[in-house]
């Protein structure tokens, strides 16, 4: 794997690890492939049936981009950079669930790959933000786009207009994490997480991340289709048969993942 960008397995999740803690695990172009590569090899292992994601250290997750790729960029190099495959929509499109484990600070473009995870835990140590402004900038890794969908349009906008960070308390209380622990409890906590979501049916796991996600983008009716189309397919599925008999014979699932 990269050198920026660690993978290991542990049980049935696999964690990987923003490794530039020098530069606070910021984003530059070699992190972004190593995003791609470890996510890509995780939804290709049946082994794996959950992704956490954090940052080596304890003084961040990802605190943004790496500013210094920034100077010099003209408009056409910073399109080219953002098009070709955006590691910002990776975790959303991952069939896997993604849980962030947020260690420290979460600003700008790491704030913005957490918002494409599914769950978003972190330390009381984290600090969050979209300080783009500060630059003379906006977000442009979805900041504009998933935050509001996650804590409101007032709440985005604060931060998004004033660039000001918030601390863990805040940002559990306005939803944009789910828990807050104990930094030396983050990992053990994401992985306890990981392993009660790989405890479930993969197949409906994955269809009801499909299904939830669509719910940004689909109107009721068409989002309503797309769930009961999902939910029906679920029946073709030797995970149903198994869910279904174990249920009944009043033991624990085994499912075998198809």
């Amino acid at each position: 794997m990269s050198e920026v960008v660690k993978y290991e397995v542990r049980g049935r999740a696999a964690l990987v690890t923003v490794d530039r803690p020098e530069k606070r695990n910021a984003l530059n172009t070699q992190v972004r492939a190593g995003i791609q590569a470890a996510f890509e090899r995780a939804a290709a292992d049946p082994a794996v049936r959950c992704i956490v994601i954090t940052g080596a250290g304890d003084k961040a997750f990802i605190a943004g981009a790496d500013i210094s790729e920034f100077e010099g960029r003209t408009p056409v190099d910073q399109w080219r950079e953002m098009s070709a495959g955006p590691v910002f929509d990776v975790p959303e499109r991952c069939p896997k669930p993604v849980i962030a484990a947020i260690n420290g600070f979460c600003l700008g473009g790491g704030m913005e790959l957490s918002l494409s995870c599914d769950i978003r835990i972190s330390s009381t140590a984290a600090k969050f933000g979209q300080p783009e402004v500060n630059l003379g900038i906006i977000p442009g890794g979805g900041g504009t786009q998933r935050l509001p969908r996650v804590v409101g349009v007032g709440a985005a906008l604060r931060l998004i207009l004033t660039g000001d960070m918030i601390d863990a308390a805040e940002a559990h209380r306005i939803g944009l994490v789910s828990e807050v622990t104990e930094p030396a409890q983050l990992l053990p906590r994401a992985f306890e997480i990981a392993e009660t979501i790989a405890s479930k049916s993969p197949v409906a796991v994955a269809a009801a991340k499909e299904s939830t996600r669509a719910a940004f983008s689909l109107p009721l009716e068409d989002g309503l289709r797309r769930e009961r189309a999902l939910f029906a397919l679920c029946f073709a599925s030797e995970d149903k048969v198994e869910g279904v008999r174990a249920f009944l014979e009043k033991r624990p699932a085994n499912f075998p993942g198809r």
